[in-house]
């Protein structure tokens, strides 16, 4: 195999399974620490109401990201958190500077592509969503 050719489809679906399930996991400790404070946020979270705008944020993040780690409903969950993380990048990030590296943004601009890639391409191996369609298709 060359470094020019693409890798077989068994292991860019492994590969792709691998990307879903390690930016599940770092999104749901996103929103674990906004719903309950860990692991410790670097700057203290001010308190907030469940239904305001971090709230939603944070059950966004803790049961979209777990559903992304199982890789159940991935597609519409993913453009679901996709669009969350362009609404955080414009809203949180993007008044404080263009530039990425300058408003802090990194993260949300990195989740915001990852999840809209996912929206695109699937689940991968491993998932609830392979199985359930490979279940669908055995008679």
């Amino acid at each position: 195999m060359s470094i020019f050719e693409p890798a077989s489809q068994p292991t860019r679906d492994k590969f792709l399974a691998v990307l879903r399930i390690v930016a599940g996991a770092v999104f749901i400790s996103a929103g674990t620490m906004k719903l309950f404070g860990y692991p410790a946020s670097p700057q203290p979270m001010p308190p907030f109401a469940l239904m305001s705008q971090l709230g939603i944020a944070g059950i966004l993040e803790v049961f979209g990201g777990l559903a992304i780690v199982l890789g159940i409903l991935t597609r519409p969950v993913a453009f679901i958190l996709s669009g969350e993380m362009a609404v955080a990048y414009f809203l949180g990030h993007f008044p404080n500077g263009f530039f990425p590296m300058v408003n802090g943004g990194i993260g949300a601009l990195l989740f915001c592509f990852i999840f809209l890639y996912l929206s695109a391409a699937g689940a991968g191996a491993w998932s609830l969503d392979a199985a359930i369609s490979s279940a669908r298709k055995s008679p």
